[in-house]
């Protein structure tokens, strides 16, 4: 009989049982992409709880290759791009990250792709393997000042074209620059 602790009583001695090392989540999809694309992953993690949801830190030469080949492996089958987006990290070297949600839903499962970008570097379009690429591109291009080498239409969607900076950035000042004039309105008191 099996207690709580996962030990066995036999004959009234109790022995611990022997559970194999579990593999990390998501190992399979790194073996898959490693075989095909040796040193493409640069780091794999997965929260302890959400085994169908992990995430590679790809290098940014590999990641047209690695998302046409996730889209199109049958053991694999990202077909959808639900998001794309950006994150800015003042301190770091190469403070921004590109990230791409994927679903399998043949498989149940979610990827995230990451990469580490310098200021100015660009990031390969994915809008050829995601139609859906198209206006998050814009989006994180507008926002964070990330361009897109082989976008179709890369311009800016929420702001206007002379809209002098990237206010998703970390270094952007919670006030403005100076881009729209804001003057706080006076209140009248009663009797003026």
């Amino acid at each position: 009989m099996a207690d709580e602790a996962g030990t066995t009583e036999s004959n009234g001695e109790g022995s611990a049982e022997t559970e194999a090392p579990k593999t990390p989540p998501g190992m399979d999809l790194r073996n898959l992409v490693d075989a095909e694309f040796p040193g493409a992953v640069l780091e794999q993690s997965a929260y302890e709880d959400r085994e169908d949801e992990v995430t590679f830190v790809l290098k940014v030469d590999y990641l047209l290759r690695v998302c046409e080949y996730l889209r199109n492996h049958p053991a694999a089958s990202f077909k959808i791009l639900t998001d794309l987006t950006a994150a800015h990290y003042l301190e770091n070297e190469e403070p921004f990250q590109v990230i791409y949600q994927l679903v399998s839903v043949d498989h149940a499962r979610l990827l995230r792709l990451k990469m580490k970008i310098r200021d100015g570097q660009e990031v390969p379009s994915v809008t050829e393997i995601w139609s859906s690429a198209n206006w998050m591109e814009r989006e994180v291009y507008d926002l964070f000042g990330i361009s897109f080498a082989g976008h179709p239409d890369l311009r800016r969607i929420l702001l206007p074209e002379d809209w002098g900076s990237h206010p998703f950035r970390k270094d952007y000042p919670l006030e403005g620059r100076g881009e729209r004039i804001y003057s706080k309105p006076t209140r009248k008191e009663s009797g003026e």
